[in-house]
């Protein structure tokens, strides 16, 4: 079992150190299923730095084999009638995982929704949908500094002009987050529980 999957946008997988070995034809030896719900728990490297998301009950492997140590727990546990223990909500990694490179996170919808608050950038409503700032048809990019979350009134108004085409400005330019974003994107938002570690993921990378 691995710790969990590579950094999104890298080819390379986790160092193949932190592979916990699964026990044939059945779920982990030693780890007790949980008792309720235990959600996801973020990885720290050993530099403190966020490195990956994974489930609890992998989170729990890592701790029972001596490869991370809790930080922070979430309230579930898991129990057996060997073991009770904490689910983690955040584990730091006992040895340093080399990162090859690191990208800026990958435009997706929903990470634009986020990165915007879910708010039209162009008049402060509930956000529905994606603009280009500069329209694709004339040779905008489809990349983070050139899109931004829109209303349908906005986005129908707009169409392919610029915003100062259409008489419309933006409440703030759109920017490529930080390489961490990926973390926010894939469980939907930073909880509280993580916050202090992925609090500058939203700023410009």
């Amino acid at each position: 079992m691995k710790v969990g999957p590579p950094l999104v946008g890298s080819r390379h997988a986790p160092d193949p150190q932190l592979v916990v070995a699964p026990a044939s034809g059945g779920p982990d030896r030693g780890v007790p299923a949980p008792a309720s719900t235990p959600g996801k728990a973020l990885v720290l490297n050993a530099t403190m730095e966020p490195l990956c998301v994974v489930s609890a009950r992998r989170a729990v492997v890592l701790v029972l084999s001596a490869k991370a140590d809790v930080v922070s727990s979430n309230g579930h546990r898991f129990r057996s009638a060997e073991l009770d223990i904490a689910a983690p909500s955040v584990l730091r990694l006992r040895s340093y995982v080399r990162v090859p490179y690191r990208r800026r996170a990958a435009l997706s919808r929903r990470g634009v929704f986020i990165r915007d608050d879910h708010t039209c950038q162009y008049c402060g409503r509930v956000a529905e949908n994606v603009d280009h700032v500069q329209p694709r048809s004339r040779g905008g990019a489809h990349e983070w500094e050139n899109v931004v979350a829109a209303c349908r009134r906005c986005n129908s108004r707009k169409r392919d002009h610029t915003p100062a085409e259409a008489g419309m400005t933006l409440a703030r330019q759109p920017y490529a987050p930080r390489a961490a974003f990926w973390l926010i994107v894939a469980v939907g938002g930073v909880r509280e529980e993580w916050s202090i570690y992925l609090g500058d993921a939203l700023r410009a990378g």
